[in-house]
């Protein structure tokens, strides 16, 4: 059967192409992919340890059985972050549902420049007496140099739905209700916003709690990736290695750190560093 790889960040920048077919026997796993594919680019034979596979929007492991139909893709660590701790909870009673917009307004990754009144009118109940709003914001400097702009790549719809996962790992937890969040990509310029997290509460510890969880949580598990361009150089920035199964990042078991992919650079090499 012949499959259709989805590749990002350093990886597609390795490769040189965003998609790649590859020509595997009927009933293949990812393991064998993971193979055909070095066989196919011995280059990224070093990273392989740290990617993960993604079938139809779901990381999965390497026993999973591929069919001609799946959305296949290969997934470096994901930029930046500390771990949030422990992994998915069953629904707490009585969470309060989703509520307000249409999904697609809630957890979006987009372009264009991002709204936090927007995110406010989403997620504000007459009910919550806080919301929490969060802004990633671009920095002009990182490992002591001077960072000219960024640029972030993602896989859209695995990133929005991925978000969705997060919102609903917080509700679990904390009596919250409602969460938005919105991920800008592209070309970011110092001072300009690339992640925007809100989150309505009936009280303020839940609201601020429920928030932090999500913002780490984010860089556990989305598929978003940023590239620092500074003077004389630039870097895929290094981030985690996604756990092969969902919710186990952050269970406290975390995966080797890579530092392959931060070393697709033009320019001097720079040291990986957290978002």
């Amino acid at each position: 059967m012949r499959v259709s790889v989805r590749l990002f960040a350093g990886l597609h920048d390795l490769v040189g192409h965003r998609e790649v077919e590859l020509e595997l026997v009927d009933g293949a796993t990812v393991a064998d992919l993971r193979d055909q594919f070095v066989s196919q680019y011995p280059a990224v034979a070093p990273l392989m340890s740290t990617l993960v596979c993604a079938v139809n929007e779901e990381y999965v492991p390497n026993e999973h059985r591929l069919s001609p139909r799946d959305q296949v893709a290969l997934i470096p660590p994901v930029s930046g972050g500390s771990s949030a701790g422990g992994g998915q909870t069953a629904a707490r009673p009585g969470a309060s549902a989703p509520g307000g917009a249409a999904e697609a307004d809630r957890f979006r990754v987009t372009q264009e420049p991002l709204d936090p009144q927007r995110l406010v009118n989403l997620v504000r109940r007459d009910e919550s007496g806080a919301l929490a709003l969060f802004y990633g914001v671009v920095r002009n400097h990182s490992q002591g140099r001077r960072v000219l702009y960024l640029e972030y790549d993602a896989y859209p719809s695995m990133a929005a739905k991925k978000m969705r996962q997060v919102a609903e790992e917080a509700r679990s937890r904390w009596d919250i209700t409602d969460m938005a969040i919105n991920h800008r990509i592209g070309r970011l310029e110092v001072g300009e916003t690339s992640l925007l997290v809100a989150v309505s509460a009936p009280h303020r510890r839940e609201a601020f709690e429920a928030c932090h969880y999500a913002v780490d949580r984010i860089k556990e598990i989305v598929p978003v990736w940023k590239r620092e361009v500074w003077e004389g150089g630039e870097s895929w920035v290094e981030g985690h290695p996604v756990a092969a199964e969902p919710g186990e990042a952050g269970s406290g078991g975390r995966a080797r750190p890579s530092s392959r992919l931060a070393e697709v650079t033009r320019g001097e090499a720079g040291a990986p560093e957290k978002r």
